[in-house]
This record gives C-alpha cells, sequence and structure tokens, in this order.
C-alpha cells in the first residue's frame, strides 16, 4: 500500500517538474488537488489517491508531450470509460496501465460533451507541495460539474475540514449551488 501511494506521489513530482521546468503552464486537478488542499487544514484528513490529473491549455500540447516525454511518460489516447471520445494519457513508462498515468484534461474544455460547464481556463494557479494547484473556488466548481461518487466524496472532505461551506452555494450556477447544498446538508453521504 504505502508503495502504491508512493508511487502516485513520484509520478505526480516526476510529471510537475517536466511541465514546470520546460515552461508549459498547468495545474494539478482531481484527488492529488483536494489532498493539498486539505492538508493545509488537517493533514490528518487526507485521502490518498490512485491516479494524477493535470489541467492543460490543448495549445501546449506539443510542449507538454515533449516534456512529460523527456521525463519517460508515453502518450496514448485511451477511450474514455463511461464517457464519449476519447482521453489523453501519459503512461508511466511503456509497460505501465493506464491507471499509471498522467490523465489530461483541457482548460476550457467540456471534460464529457454534455457537462455542465467547461473546465476552467488556466489563467490562474496557486503553490502546492513542488507543484502549480488549480484555485480551490475551480476545484470545487469541477468536482459540482463532474459530481461522480468520488467527486462527492472529494467534496465531504473539503467541507469536512471547513474549506468549503455554505456561503459557497451563491458561487455557483444554480445547479452546481444545490449540488453543494446537498452535499453539504448530508455530510456523511
Amino acid at each position: 500500500m504505502a508503495e502504491g501511494i508512493e508511487n502516485v506521489k513520484k509520478r505526480l513530482d516526476r510529471a510537475a517538474a517536466a511541465l514546470g521546468g520546460s515552461g508549459v503552464k498547468y495545474a494539478v486537478i482531481g484527488g492529488n488537488a483536494v489532498a493539498a488542499w486539505v492538508s493545509r487544514v488537517d493533514a490528518a484528513a487526507v485521502r490518498n489517491t490512485r491516479d494524477v490529473n493535470i489541467l492543460l491549455r490543448r495549445e501546449d500540447m506539443d510542449r507538454a508531450r515533449a516534456a512529460l516525454e523527456s521525463a519517460g511518460f508515453v502518450h496514448r489516447r485511451v477511450s474514455s470509460l463511461g464517457k464519449a471520445g476519447a482521453m489523453d494519457v501519459f503512461l508511466d513508462g511503456p509497460d505501465a496501465k493506464v491507471r499509471d498515468a498522467v490523465h489530461i484534461l483541457w482548460a476550457g474544455e467540456k471534460a464529457v460533451p454534455d457537462a455542465i460547464e467547461p473546465a476552467p481556463e488556466l489563467d490562474r494557479t496557486e503553490p502546492g507541495d513542488g507543484f502549480k494547484l488549480v484555485p480551490l473556488e475551480d476545484l470545487v466548481r469541477m468536482k459540482l460539474t463532474s459530481f461522480r461518487g468520488k467527486d462527492r466524496m472529494h467534496l465531504r472532505d473539503l467541507a469536512s475540514v471547513g474549506l468549503v461551506d455554505g456561503a459557497w452555494v451563491a458561487r455557483f450556477p444554480a445547479v452546481l449551488g444545490e449540488r453543494l447544498q446537498g452535499i453539504l446538508d448530508d455530510p456523511e453521504g
């Protein structure tokens, strides 16, 4: 278990160093972003995640690909389970599985055609622990838009440490605000 957790952290660190060192704009999103935000309040409340998700601008793909490949990652387009189309991933070596990859989402684009909102633009980031982090409000908006089981769990984690509360509901369009209110009303799920 510890080795699996450490491998995800190493993958995140390598990808961030490669992108940052090449001047590619990026932000860590997903479970690692939730963990980074939660750890600022209560390190004991951090939940481990199995993958690395990064937000990039599509126009930076060639530079990002060169940077990640120079760090040992292998680019693939893979079908998205339960989603229309395919997604770009960077496998952690030629024999790695998709779960051992850096998953890419595109700034300003919908992750799936019927998504309520697109992913945020990549115009600002926050400093993370050795990487650039998506701002908290953008992360919450992404989690409310996707709203899968793990997204709801992540929202509960953010609320449990006081990073998100009822005052946040009005920050979002009605449908997203209702989703957040539902999480806050039923924190145990």
